[in-house]
């Protein structure tokens, strides 16, 4: 198996040092390799990232005591009290200012000390949320035609199709309700059917009834829908019977697209380094 997220090993490490004595970081290891089932291999991994005890470290769960020993803090105590079966970032909040230490050190937080890191991540969100603003902005000055040559262009950098030239888009009159076909897989042994609507309003029931149409006059059952705007209720729980089709929002849309990478290009890349404390250990246990 794969090796666990922190997450999944947060609730079995902080079990096995519940008492509040000193523990061995290599006895925690040896924990969590027979808990897990780990191969030989992967505890190598796993004990050599360190990653484990400086995540719950940084969440103030656990502290170290001394050298390679480490010990369960009130919060963490805490967050095993409340018995959840896998504890993850917001089980953290559910304890009380009481709880923490009075400066708030343990998890690098307090008034006007906000982490590195969670400043950075707001800041990365707020770029992504205007990115995406943006994106939908342009969508919308340019015509239903390139809207539904994006629209390919974006499956086909998804996986679907295989190549730009074995996709179509046939929005024209005439075409049934259907504005591009897309292989769903590199050996074209199925395909999809597109319907891109660059819209201010959003999509109702009858249009995707229709959607429906178009498909069973194509002999078809797999179908895209995808909107600048956003579905009703109504159209999100359309019963299409025989038929698969998939709803894309323009939230949806502009998160693709920015994952990956059309209609954008990168302008800067940061990387957010840290101590190797390994690399600096002598006595490796």
């Amino acid at each position: 198996m794969p090796i666990p997220s922190t997450d999944e090993m947060t609730l079995p490490v902080l079990q096995h040092i519940a008492n509040g004595q000193e523990y061995r970081r290599l006895s925690i290891i040896k924990m969590l390799t027979e808990h897990f089932s780990l191969t030989e291999d992967e505890r190598r991994k796993l004990g050599k990232s360190g990653q484990m005890e400086k995540s719950l470290s940084r969440k103030g769960l656990i502290e170290r005591s001394r050298e390679r020993h480490y010990r369960i803090t009130a919060l963490g105590r805490n967050v095993l009290s409340q018995s959840v079966e896998e504890i993850s970032a917001p089980d953290l909040n559910a304890g009380t200012s009481g709880d923490l230490p009075d400066s708030g050190e343990n998890l690098g937080i307090g008034e006007g000390n906000q982490r590195p890191e969670k400043s950075i991540e707001e800041n990365y969100q707020q770029i992504r949320k205007e990115l995406a603003e943006e994106l939908l902005q342009q969508i919308k000055k340019n015509s239903p035609t390139f809207f539904e040559e994006l629209v390919i262009d974006l499956l086909v950098a998804m996986g679907y199709g295989g190549s730009r030239e074995d996709a179509q888009a046939v929005g024209r009159s005439g075409d049934g309700g259907i504005d591009g076909i897309i292989n769903e897989d590199r050996l074209g042994l199925d395909v999809i059917y597109v319907q891109a609507k660059r819209w201010e309003g959003n999509v109702g029931e009858p249009d995707i009834a229709r959607f429906a149409g178009a498909l069973a006059g194509k002999g078809a059952n797999k179908g895209i829908f995808i909107t600048t705007s956003d579905f009703t209720k109504a159209a999100r729980a359309y019963d299409a019977s025989g038929f698969k089709i998939i709803l894309i929002d323009g939230n949806q849309l502009a998160q693709y697209m920015i994952e990956h990478n059309v209609g954008v290009s990168i302008e800067k890349t940061y990387e957010v380094k840290r101590v190797d404390s390994d690399y600096f250990a002598e006595n490796v246990e």
